[in-house]
């Protein structure tokens, strides 16, 4: 039996690869900004951001649908997470997401998550109408994410979502689909060990269409005659991205904890990052985070070249627990992420788990 469960994780490991480097190893920092679909890469959780997602290899609970769906399996009924995001305080963008995890069998949890990504209102011009007299539309980003996970062993955890992206304004629609997998493995004497490996947003391209693609044209050769023109829209690629992250768990009397964690993100539109990050427990009660993100150019000033990215890289953030009942009990999270010129990104969340 054991021999079988190294077998699947060394042949899921294997997929989760090649398949990253068959579809997206060639990206690197010269295609930035060739990708679609940025949104994806937003982590919209408070607890999670809290230390720059440094905890991939052991995250749980709904937050782990975004960060690596095998930490679903840690759920005992069911769970409940909505987060606010104030994102780029200034920018006046906001996120909101809402996501439930129900066990379906003693081995496999399901669950569904919504994202909803606004930038806000944005004012209509034309090229003959170019002052912003036209009124104003509103862009809608929306990602539906449904999970499936399940657990091999005690040690062995591995699952899988699916995406369905929706992008549009009032005249215009793009939507797409993308697929997360990911494998938790833990070990040591009191499971203090974790080790992680994420797959996310491989999918095919997606494109735009509707009829803010089109215009009214006479040719020529059409006397006093309109046609109706349409651009063609061009194919993007989504930002697959792979995680690698472990953490190791110093685990004290009186049930205080303190846990190191690291996570290496491999993107294919952008720079690699290293993020290291530390969690203490108090009693469960009381939970601190920190994280740090560093990338080629982060420590330049904006406005270089060498830097493409408006996070610092500073996270914190801290979850204030309590037990309602035996079987119930309920979190307020809150994070902090630095960025420059804006005044950082704010993330509050509420989790309710049976």
């Amino acid at each position: 039996m054991k021999k079988l469960l190294k077998s699947i994780v060394i042949v899921s490991l294997t997929i989760l690869v090649l398949g990253y480097s068959n579809t997206a190893f060639a990206g690197n920092k010269d295609r930035s900004g060739q990708a679609g679909a940025t949104e994806l890469l937003i982590n919209p959780f408070a607890a999670s951001s809290g230390w720059g997602n440094a905890g991939m290899s052991m995250v749980h609970g709904v937050e782990a649908m975004w960060g690596n769906v095998a930490g679903i399996t840690a759920t005992n009924s069911l769970d409940l997470n909505f987060s606010y995001t104030n994102w780029l305080k200034g920018s006046e963008i906001n996120l909101m997401s809402f996501g439930f995890l129900t066990r379906v069998s003693e081995s496999v949890v399901a669950g569904l998550y919504v994202m909803s990504f606004s930038p806000g209102e944005i004012y209509r011009t034309t090229t003959e109408n170019p002052d912003q007299t036209l009124g104003t539309f509103k862009p809608s980003l929306m990602n539906i994410n449904i999970a499936l996970a399940k657990s091999f062993s005690n040690s062995i955890h591995a699952g899988f979502v699916i995406k369905i992206i929706s992008e549009s304004i009032s005249d215009m629609v793009g939507t797409g689909v993308a697929i997360d997998a990911g494998i938790q493995y833990v070990t040591g004497i009191t499971d203090n060990i974790h080790f992680g490996i994420t797959l996310k947003n491989i999918g095919p391209t997606m494109k735009f269409s509707g009829d803010g693609l089109t215009f009214s044209a006479t040719p020529e050769s059409f006397w006093g005659s309109d046609l109706t023109v349409i651009h063609r829209a061009d194919q993007f690629e989504l930002p697959t991205q792979l995680n690698i992250a472990a953490a190791y768990d110093f685990n004290f009397n009186a049930g205080y904890r303190l846990t190191v964690a690291g996570n290496f993100t491999s993107n294919s539109f952008s720079k690699d990052q290293f993020t290291l990050g530390l969690e203490g427990s108090l009693k469960d009660y009381l939970v601190l985070r920190a994280g740090y993100s560093y990338e080629e150019g982060i420590w330049e000033d904006i406005e270089s070249d060498e830097c493409t990215n408006v996070n610092s890289g500073l996270s914190l953030g801290a979850s204030v627990q309590a037990p309602l009942s035996e079987k119930m009990k309920v979190s307020i999270d809150y994070s902090f992420r630095e960025s420059k010129h804006f005044k950082g990104t704010h993330s509050i969340g509420a989790r309710i788990i049976f």
